[in-house]
């Protein structure tokens, strides 16, 4: 009781400090800017850029140009052979692991500056929704977050491992007791022996708060109610009553989650990345989230339909606009120098700033000139799955372009909770709500250069084998989305059957 009462305390004294700054945003971001370069100017990559005669964000856009990893790499080559002070002073504390160039794993740097802050907006995030909706009984019980291994290599003394394994590394104290699985099962990297472990570690256990990607959470709770011989996780955790998830919409889970927990419950929504934490949900009643705007981190934004354009303007929070599709890039206290997440994000509100997700910059199908994002796929089958009133496991879209001498069309791929499902009706309403959603798919379908989509129904555990078949089951791994071409469905139709 006395944990719970002093946390509704010190939530209230967090939250309030937290949105009196709301109004102040673009200010504490232009301070940001200021004290990033002011520490970093005597780095190698500061004076390469003139850092000393930087004083305002134009002067920052004219020295610093936007640059993705591979083009910020020959820098953190020299800092994987040891070399110090090169992007920012000293050498970082970590590198995070993660996958997605065509030179393989990236070496996210992470420093001693930067890692307080990936812990502390994880805990803010908690602290609102103590605050907000005055639930404090999940700290009375057991939290699981499904994570990679916390077991780190090391390069030239700079300790490497996935986000998720640094980050076991700092549980807070006050939570370290109740926090599972153990250290040794947290360790195991073949994935489906860790799942197997977890179950048995927490089965028994008083489970009121879980986190996790929602494909691999999915695994644990399927494997949980096999292994128990449960209809759902409320029959063997009572007391579950928030999940926490990042990396990926919730959207398209949240039906089958609710049949397999039994009951609908709370969520927080996280914006993680090697590169910094970025945003949180802070309200229940609202899914934007709240950027991190004084946490080490200067936001920029570039539109995304300007972003293939020679030189184009690189908004901040001063000058953004509502319900614009931008890509992210930022500036960090781990040495990232306009650097190009590849997320694209839409502001909701400007103060305070808070902003969605809506998908990866080169996630998106424009085989046809239709620039279709994540985000409008994704709503559009929540959308179609609550009409049919189906719940659906997993997906991911690719053009077709080759259609048996019909028009080319956009071919979804979906496993579905339900065997029986009338395909034509859900693939006629599917599309018209992706049309809804973007008016260059409707004027392709309108001028017969498109036909409507097709929807291939996919053996359940189909998405899950081909991910394990080519090594990527787990940890942070997920499957695309959307893509331009074929190849990760050729892949799975190789590997798998339909039906």
């Amino acid at each position: 009781m006395l944990k719970r009462c002093l946390a509704k305390l010190f939530s209230l004294i967090v939250v309030k400090k937290i949105e009196s700054t709301y109004n102040k945003a673009p200010e504490l971001q232009a301070n940001i800017l200021k004290q990033l370069i002011k520490k970093a100017k005597t780095t190698e990559f500061g004076t390469d850029h003139n850092f000393s005669n930087i004083l305002s964000h134009k002067d920052f856009c004219n020295n610093v140009p936007v640059r993705d990893y591979e083009q910020l790499n020959r820098y953190i080559e020299k800092v994987k052979e040891g070399c110090e002070n090169v992007l920012w002073p000293g050498k970082p504390k970590y590198f995070a692991k993660t996958s997605g160039t065509t030179s393989g794993a990236k070496l996210i740097p992470i420093t001693k500056e930067s890692m307080p802050n990936h812990i502390k907006s994880a805990r803010n995030a908690l602290l609102f929704y103590i605050n907000k909706t005055g639930n404090t009984k999940f700290l009375d019980g057991k939290m699981i977050f499904v994570q990679g291994s916390p077991i780190l290599e090391e390069i030239n003394g700079i300790k490497t491992g996935r986000l998720s394994g640094i980050v076991a590394h700092y549980v807070p104290s006050y939570l370290r007791r109740n926090n599972m699985p153990s250290w040794e099962t947290n360790s195991i990297d073949n994935w489906e022996e860790k799942i197997l472990k977890i179950c048995d570690e927490t089965s028994k256990e008083e489970m009121t708060v879980i986190g996790g990607i929602p494909s691999w959470v999915q695994m644990y709770f399927e494997k949980l109610l096999y292994l128990n011989n449960k209809q759902n996780i409320s029959q063997l955790f009572e007391k579950f009553s928030l999940y926490i998830y990042g990396g990926v919409n919730y959207s398209p889970y949240e039906k089958i989650f609710n049949k397999l927990i039994g009951k609908k419950i709370d969520s927080i929504e996280y914006f993680p990345a090697s590169e910094g934490f970025f945003a949180y949900q802070n309200d229940q009643k609202d899914k934007s989230l709240l950027l991190q705007y004084d946490s080490g981190i200067y936001f920029e934004f570039i539109k995304a339909d300007d972003f293939e354009k020679n030189n184009p303007k690189r908004f901040n929070l001063s000058s953004i606009e509502l319900n614009i599709n931008y890509v992210l890039i930022v500036s960090t206290n781990a040495g990232l120098w306009a650097y190009n997440t590849g997320d694209t994000v839409m502001f909701t509100s400007l103060i305070p700033p808070k902003l969605l997700v809506t998908g990866r910059y080169k996630h998106f199908i424009s085989a046809f000139g239709e620039h279709v994002i994540a985000s409008e796929v994704e709503q559009s089958l929540s959308e179609a799955a609550k009409k049919f009133n189906v719940s659906v496991l997993e997906f991911t879209v690719a053009p077709k372009i080759e259609n048996d001498n019909k028009l080319p069309c956009h071919e979804w791929f979906i496993e579905f909770e339900e065997l029986e499902i009338n395909i034509q009706e859900f693939e006629k309403y599917l599309d018209d709500r992706v049309q809804e959603k973007n008016i260059y798919y409707k004027d392709l379908i309108k001028g017969k250069v498109l036909k409507s989509l097709e929807v291939k129904k996919l053996a359940k555990g189909t998405f899950n084998h081909y991910m394990k078949s080519i090594g990527k089951l787990g940890g942070q791994n997920k499957v695309p989305r959307l893509s331009n071409n074929r190849d990760f469905v050729d892949g799975i139709l190789k590997n798998n059957s339909t039906f």
